[in-house]
């Protein structure tokens, strides 16, 4: 018993000593509630109160916000994509330099010079002109197609023609009518057209197979596939005339060598390569397909690539319904809808 009492009088100094030592422990001593029912934060329960109240406003704007973007989606016209896929034609003859480099290869590395190593690859080549400000100004050019390129806003399928843009440009008139900030004028300019059609042509290569996909995307399907099959003959119309000037040029240069040269040896090397680059002028001018050969053509798609028009209606009204919530909750926080 003595023991019993010994430990119940050891456990009061303990309590009184906490008390003593912690007065503030207690929240009741300053008149404090429960934290959890303080005004400082926020009961869920209210909160979705709040919402259930604001629940018409949530669906009006979302009501509004899918109609508004069923409209959108409607008005947006349609886009086609017309592809071709490429193959690098086979390397019968090369150009220029290349042809020198075999030749000379082995006079060039006891001077110090090496003609294989600056041999570029060709389909690498083309693609970047393909690419290029000069090659797409001077296509915009040639085919004239910087009215429908730059002022086109849609096609009429029952008719086959384009819908021009009256702000842009007036067919009555013939005259550029847009009113774009200097130093820009009415009538665009080649980098103008450059960057439109840089975004309408897309070109891919496959890095294993070597194959080359060509697209173009525009509201007319048939524009569309016009302009791949017209791309792929300027590129390779482009690449010959580059090899065969190169090529002219070689031969020129190299008969002029011949002349001065009295060393046999010398003379047989050069009449092998002025034989090397006449071959290169004659394959150029008997094949077409020279850089690029068609694997499969381009066709007039049936289908159109853009617009996802689900998609944005479905994205757009779930923009409206967060943005409903939003509105309700801001109501809420400092719209006094803190009702109690």
């Amino acid at each position: 018993m003595n023991l019993e009492k010994k430990l119940e009088k050891i456990e009061k100094q303990l309590d009184e000593m906490s008390k003593s030592r912690f007065p503030y422990s207690d929240p009741r001593i300053f008149g404090l509630q429960n934290p959890a029912a303080s005004g400082d934060e926020i009961d869920l329960r209210e909160l979705w109160d709040a919402l259930w109240n604001g629940k018409w406003i949530i669906i009006g704007i979302t009501f509004l916000f899918a109609i508004a973007s069923v409209i959108f989606a409607l008005s947006l016209p349609n886009i086609y994509k017309s592809e071709a896929l490429l193959a690098p034609a086979e390397e019968n003859s090369g150009g220029g330099l290349s042809r020198m480099a075999g030749c000379l290869g082995g006079l060039a590395s006891l001077a110090g010079v090496d003609l294989v190593g600056a041999k570029a690859d060709k389909t690498t080549i083309a693609v970047e002109i393909l690419k290029s400000r000069e090659f797409i100004s001077k296509f915009v050019r040639k085919h004239k197609i910087l009215i429908p390129l730059m002022a086109v806003k849609g096609w009429d399928r029952t008719q086959d023609t384009l819908i021009i843009d009256n702000n842009i440009y007036d067919e009555k008139s013939r005259k550029w009518v847009r009113a774009p900030k200097p130093p820009r004028e009415a009538e665009p300019s080649a980098l103008e057209a450059y960057e439109k059609f840089i975004n309408l042509m897309s070109i891919s290569v496959d890095e294993n197979t070597g194959l080359v996909n060509l697209s173009v995307e525009h509201y007319s399907p048939y524009l569309a596939k016009e302009w791949v099959d017209l791309l792929i003959l300027d590129i390779n119309e482009e690449i010959k005339s580059r090899d065969v000037a190169e090529a002219n040029k070689s031969i020129a240069f190299l008969s002029g060598q011949l002349e001065k040269t009295a060393l046999a040896e010398l003379k047989v090397v050069f009449y092998e390569l002025i034989e090397e680059q006449t071959k290169t002028v004659m394959f150029a001018k008997v094949r077409d397909e020279y850089v690029f050969k068609t694997i499969d053509d381009a066709v007039v798609p049936e289908l159109k690539v853009k617009p996802r028009r689900a998609f944005l209606v479905i994205a757009i009204t779930f923009l409206g319904g967060v943005l409903g919530l939003v509105v309700v909750l801001i109501r809420y926080l400092i719209g006094g809808g803190r009702e109690r």
